[in-house]
């Protein structure tokens, strides 16, 4: 292994475990300012003391601003570092971290700030080298779990020379590292439906039941789940509300799904599949979200090849149907990879964790890539 890829690794794994107490020990849920810029205080304190540190307006309104920090040095090489410190999980809902055997369990460990541990890491290793490098940047975002417009930031590092997100890392099933090179693109459907409100008891049949066409729109969303066809896309109805009391026909409500596939064309094609009227009631969809797709397999698999070199072990390539701010990147820097972060799983969810033996090994992935860049 690369000496300076051993030792740096050495040092973010002996560092990683009280750090990633630290920020997983503040509540962050999407959209939450005081969570945010307490977050942003406990980066602030663990990034080197050479990072310029900005606060730049987040793409989503109502959104604290993101936090950017900035190394500059004296090569040529531009690196984009990537994460987000947003959860799904409420306040009352908030875990700390908690170490249960091998596992690191905790509001958001694996999704993502585990990863943003690492990134903060390597900004670290890479302030002792400003000679390596042009300018190495670490964005990381506050609203990448509930974000429905275009990520705000993709011109202004557009033409770097790599991004390198640090969402949770793979394993193969030999046991293998491996990165994230192949994102699907993804797309929230929103159904809005108008009927008529009636009393349910007495007269019924005036009404225009607004759940049951939002049932049937759900049906037909969910007919368009086709994982192992030919845009491997995947349809699936994840919130209906309708109604307002148990005695009156529903005259209006709103179905959202969740729909991945390779390519947003075929996620529009969704929307296609919706009838625009159920019983009377207008049926009326959109889409809400969209999310590109990242194929950067053919652009990375040069660097990737350095990277196993410097790491003194293979170095496999995965694909993955979660959304990541990767994908958004990919488009404007075409070495852009995923899948950085340490290993872990049941993300979203009040179990979720990282394995603490792979942050160390997972440093060493994440500096043998900046190695092979730069």
């Amino acid at each position: 292994m690369d000496p300076w890829v051993q030792s740096a690794a050495q040092e973010i794994g002996r560092r990683a475990v009280r750090e990633l107490e630290a920020l997983v020990g503040v509540s962050s849920p999407s959209g939450d300012v005081q969570g945010a810029d307490e977050c942003a205080a406990v980066c602030a304190a663990l990034l080197p003391d050479e990072a310029a540190i900005e606060r730049i307006p987040c793409s989503s309104a109502g959104h604290a601003p993101d936090l950017l920090a900035t190394l500059d040095g004296s090569g040529a090489k531009r690196l984009l570092l990537l994460g987000h410190m947003d959860t799904v999980v409420a306040h009352d809902r908030h875990r700390p971290l908690q170490r249960e055997g091998g596992k690191l369990v905790g509001s958001g460990a694996i999704d993502m700030k585990g990863g943003d541990v690492l990134a903060i890491g390597v900004m670290r290793a890479l302030a002792r080298r400003p000679e390596a490098y042009g300018t190495a940047a670490l964005l990381l975002v506050r609203d990448e779990e509930w974000r429905t417009g275009d990520l705000a930031h993709v011109e202004r590092f557009a033409g770097f020379d790599a991004c390198l997100c640090f969402e949770g890392g793979e394993q193969t099933a030999g046991g293998e590292d491996a990165v994230i090179v192949r994102r699907k693109a993804a797309g929230t459907v929103r159904v809005t439906a108008r009927g008529r409100a009636a009393h349910s008891g007495s007269a019924p049949d005036r009404g225009r039941n607004a759940l049951l066409a939002l049932a049937a729109a759900a049906q037909a969303v969910a007919a368009c789940h086709d994982p192992a066809g030919p845009d491997r896309l995947t349809s699936v109805p994840t919130i209906l509300n309708s109604g307002e009391a148990f005695n009156v026909v529903p005259g209006g409500g709103e179905l959202f799904c969740d729909c991945r596939a390779d390519e947003l064309d075929a996620i529009e094609r969704v929307l296609a599949a919706i009838p625009p009227e159920v019983g009377g009631a207008e049926l009326h969809p959109e889409l809400i979200r969209r999310w590109p797709g990242m194929h950067s397999e053919h652009a990375v698999a040069p660097v990737l090849d350095r990277a196993a070199a410097a790491l003194g072990r293979p170095l496999r390539t995965a694909s993955r149907g979660g959304a990541s701010d990767a994908s958004h990147f990919a488009s404007a820097i075409p070495v852009t990879i995923d899948g950085l972060g340490p290993r872990g799983g049941r993300a979203h969810n009040p179990e979720e964790f990282v394995h603490e033996d792979s942050l160390a090994p997972r440093a060493e992935v994440a500096l043998a890539v900046v190695s092979a860049l730069l």
